[in-house]
């Protein structure tokens, strides 16, 4: 088995493997300065991953098989995506450095977990990642953070549509979460009445691209409602051919955001890596709980977008054709990207990303020297 210099970690199953698949481009770069291997819990979730790289994938079942695979690899920095209770097996391990990098960067009140007091570092993307954690942990030692941007949003994946003489509004929005206070999908509380408001309006394109998790989802009201808006761009499309109405239920969502004009979304990752990539085209944000203040207080996004609630969703007819043709929030949304990502431009978080890693890799080596072994115990 050939040794690895990073592991990247996923302990979840096949319905989350969109955490660690947003990240393997990434990881094919790192690797070609620090070999990179791939470990996983789940075997299920092991063979979706090796379908997606050429990256070494790894499964380890019990405690026993990571404490022995972790041996054999010898790496020295691990690298995790996502908040796992099953992450704490690979914690264990005392002779790594251990990484959150986290799978995407938004203002969901998951994003500052007390978890991560767990690891050596965590990987934020700038200033508001920053104010997160200081701001929602109790004494949480913010030497640990480390602003590297969000490096997949350096990646050019191929456009999944073609472009259409229409504007396009994309409908983006995110799961219910595993708790209902990390709940911020608008799905089943506005989602068919949002996407009618949006077909109601003349001359636009509607795209509708959910989270991969409402396509499978198992609550009811979510479900329902993802099948009510697929029938309604069926039906939308079907009248209207030339429209070029479509719900793209599979894929990356970057590959679908080139070809929009704007972007109606939910508190989630979506929102930020559209204000990263597309500053220049507006922004609708859903308030699922109707509090427009809570809302600008805690998500900062709020501040440089229109914000629609159940009550309100109907007036979306008439606000994305005046919002595309006077955009009146474009300079704030300038201002909010610097909050968010800092100074950076695209390419420059890959940049920030290796050399931090790369400062972990050496940081391990003068910590301990070359060859440590794993220190994993039950």
């Amino acid at each position: 088995m050939n040794a690895v210099s990073v592991i990247a970690y996923f302990a979840g199953d096949p319905t989350r493997t969109y955490q660690l698949i947003q990240w393997l481009e990434v990881l094919d770069v790192l690797d070609e300065v620090h070999p990179v291997g791939l470990v996983l819990r789940d075997p299920e979730s092991a063979a979706v991953i090796e379908q997606r790289t050429d990256l070494p994938v790894f499964t380890a079942l019990t405690l026993a098989d990571l404490a022995e695979l972790y041996a054999e690899l010898d790496a020295k920095v691990v690298l995790y995506c996502n908040n796992s209770l099953q992450n704490f097996d690979s914690l264990l391990d005392s002779r790594r450095l251990h990484v959150h990098i986290n799978h995407g960067e938004s203002d969901k009140q998951s994003m500052a977990s007390n978890n991560a007091k767990a690891y050596d570092r965590v990987f934020v993307a700038g200033e508001a990642a920053v104010q997160r954690y200081v701001t929602e942990l109790l004494e949480f030692d913010a030497r640990k953070l480390v602003r590297v941007g969000r490096p997949q949003l350096d990646l050019h994946p191929a456009p999944v549509l073609a472009a259409s003489e229409r504007p396009t509004v994309l409908y983006a929005p995110t799961w219910e979460g595993d708790a209902d206070y990390n709940d911020y999908t608008s799905v089943d509380v506005m989602g068919p009445a949002l996407v009618r408001a949006v077909l109601a309006a003349p001359g636009l394109r509607l795209v509708y691209k959910p989270h991969p998790k409402v396509t499978t989802s198992r609550t009811p009201a979510v479900a329902q409602a993802h099948q009510a808006i697929v029938s309604l761009v069926a039906e939308a499309a079907l009248h209207e051919p030339g429209a070029g109405h479509a719900a793209v239920l599979e894929g990356d969502i970057l590959a679908v955001m080139p070809v929009c004009d704007a972007i109606v979304t939910d508190v989630s990752s979506v929102g930020l890596d559209w204000l990263y990539l597309h500053t220049d085209k507006p922004i609708v944000l859903t308030d699922r709980h109707g509090d427009l203040d809570r809302l600008h207080e805690h998500v900062p996004l709020s501040r440089c977008a229109d914000v629609v609630d159940r009550d309100g969703v109907e007036r979306l007819t008439r606000l994305l054709p005046d919002r595309l043709e006077r955009d009146e929030h474009r300079l704030a949304r300038t201002a909010m990207r610097h909050h968010y990502f800092d100074d950076l431009h695209v390419g420059d978080s890959t940049v920030r990303f290796l050399a931090s890693v790369s400062e972990l890799v050496a940081l391990r080596d003068r910590l301990l020297g070359e060859g440590a072994g794993a220190a994993i115990t039950a």
